[in-house]
């Protein structure tokens, strides 16, 4: 980093400052300025605020590695933007005319107060363990990667790193709320395609053109679809962990779909749009935005890789073992390790910014949301008679108590297989549920209260049950042959489909069992309960070229599927 790099760090920091202070003038002290804008994001900052909010350092450190160890394999949940497109168009109208702040509170319309605690325990729990750590980890590594020198107190450039983005992410958060997270995901998610972007045609020059890279590493890199056996033949096919592709046909769709279109992580960007058009034309444009992290986040892992085995970068030496093999371990620093190797000072300054962009924008996006979760959809309960002044301080405090547990979390995730696997399988286990009850809510109306809770609880049990051997698993030896060893062994996509079967059951079965929901509660939250007037509404909002940029990503997602299978 030279004193150029650093001014370019700069500049970025006094532009963030700067939003913030534009969106700080605008806020109002009220519950709904603080926690949805007031309702009046516009399309364009919408979808930028989602892909900011989803490319965060998990993509930087976690989807770099796998591109760096496995190829375009993880590229299945980065083509998953046809999941938006499910949004915009299937759930967004439920949820414009739900008016929610949340998305337990819309499961308490569609079933009982009941569901609505559960799934926000669910969430905040989640979030605890994914996203909230991952980021913190995932900055950790890049600053001990970039700035391996850097301190503070004594603290290593890892440790130093986690708490420098929390404190700088979590002071604008604290104080400007969601306006102020969305108008700086807004300028943040132009910086980092631009920076990321740049990284990837200055790395695919350095190699010597996409021909280069093509012939430089295994065909396998560039297939999408695994097989679903060992190919050593040493491990039965349900413990085979190299992405096969009944996983990933099946299985990934369920945690896309729950992501994308019910996690309260990304839906709260939609609920703060004033009406169902604007929402619908942000989840496109995120849509649009998504396609990209193939291009500037698993390539240039692989170009990394690629580099490495020509032997003339020596910063990216340790990604090779002795084997000849892509180092799992060091892959998670490929993304940085490359910007090390190729880039000049200046370009390197406005990369460092692009990362710092991806790493606060998801961190911010995250505390944001779970502090909306723990205000209003559990301490308001206990306090129905507060104030919004009284609301907007505690979701405030809600956010330092996230900040606090996720460091708690760390020492887990530094021993995790890698961190983007880490993240798939703790969200494999904990998504089945909350997906099934939410698109099977609004597709049967005949499913109730008592269906809804089976489900959520029955299936966070079992993917409870396996994150816990998970963790267990790092830090102790499970007896080979025994029943935990056994469940441990199941590779997470083909667990996450029994929690998903087992939940779908347990819904089903027990609303059949039990009373059929009031019509009155259900109506217009379920297909089979809307009125003349509610489609005619659905109706007037989008038009051709709403339908034509829908085409146009669905067009996109179609070729890289032809191109990258075999």
């Amino acid at each position: 980093m030279t004193a150029l790099d650093w001014l370019i760090v700069l500049a970025y920091f006094l532009v963030i400052a700067l939003v913030v202070w534009f969106g700080l003038r605008q806020s109002r002290d009220t519950s709904a300025d603080y926690f949805l804008a007031s309702r009046h994001l516009g399309w364009f900052v919408i979808g930028a605020s989602i892909f900011a909010s989803n490319i965060g350092s998990e993509h930087l450190v976690g989807l770099a590695g796998s591109g760096a160890t496995d190829g375009v394999a993880m590229a299945h949940y980065e083509l998953h933007a046809w999941c938006l497109l499910v949004l915009g168009w299937v759930l967004v109208p439920f949820y414009a005319r739900a008016l929610v702040f949340t998305m337990p509170e819309f499961l308490e319309r569609r079933y009982s107060p009941v569901a609505r605690w559960v799934l926000s325990i669910i969430s905040l729990i989640a979030y605890t363990v994914t996203k909230v750590a991952v980021a913190i980890f995932a900055g950790g590594v890049v600053f001990n990667t970039l700035l391996p020198e850097a301190s503070i107190l004594g603290l290593n450039s890892f440790w130093t790193g986690s708490i420098l983005v929390i404190v700088c992410t979590g002071l604008y958060t604290l104080l400007g709320g969601m306006r102020a997270v969305a108008y700086t995901d807004a300028v943040q998610c132009l910086i980092l395609i631009f920076g990321c972007l740049l990284l990837t045609l200055v790395g695919l020059d350095t190699l010597g053109g996409w021909a280069k890279l093509r012939t430089a590493l295994p065909n396998d890199f560039f297939n999408l679809w695994k097989p679903f056996h060992d190919p050593a033949g040493q491990v039965p096919w349900y413990y085979n962990a190299n992405y096969p592709w009944p996983g990933m046909l099946f299985c990934a769709p369920i945690i896309g779909l729950w992501y994308w279109c019910t996690d309260q992580y990304i839906v709260q960007r939609a609920l703060g749009a004033p009406n169902e058009s604007i929402a619908r034309r942000g989840a496109i444009c995120a849509s649009f935005l998504k396609l990209l992290p193939v291009f500037i986040f698993i390539i240039p892992g692989m170009i990394a890789v690629a580099l490495a085995r020509t032997g003339n970068f020596p910063e990216l030496a340790g990604l090779i073992s002795p084997a000849g093999q892509t180092n799992r371990e060091a892959a998670q620093a490929a993304f940085p390790l490359l910007v090390v190797s190729i880039l000049p000072a200046g370009l390197r300054g406005l990369i460092v910014a692009s990362l710092l962009s991806a790493l606060m924008s998801s961190l911010a996006g995250v505390f944001n949301a779970s502090s909306t979760l723990f205000t209003m959809d559990i301490y308001s309960k206990f306090r129905k008679d507060a104030s919004e002044h009284h609301l907007v301080w505690v979701g405030r405090l809600a956010t330092g108590a996230m900040i606090i547990i996720g460091l708690l979390w760390i020492p887990v995730i530094q021993d995790a297989k890698g961190l983007y696997h880490y993240l798939q399988s703790v969200q494999g286990y904990l998504a089945p549920p909350i997906f099934a009850v939410f698109f099977f809510g609004i597709i049967m109306k005949r499913l109730n209260a008592a269906g809804c809770l089976a489900a959520l609880i029955g299936g966070f049990a079992l993917g409870a049950f396996r994150l816990g051997i998970d963790t267990a698993a790092n830090f102790l030896t499970l007896a080979p042959g025994s029943l935990l060893w056994a469940a441990g062994r199941i590779y997470f996509q083909y667990y996450s489909l029994l929690v998903f079967g087992v939940s779908v059951i347990l819904l089903i079965s027990v609303s059949y069992l039990t009373a059929k929901p009031a019509e009155a509660q259900i109506r217009g939250l379920t297909f089979g309960t809307l009125s003349q007037k509610d489609r005619q509404v659905s109706r007037q909002s989008w038009n051709f070229k709403d339908v034509a940029a829908s085409v146009v990503v669905l067009a996109i997602i179609l070729a890289a599927y032809i191109y990258f299978s075999g």
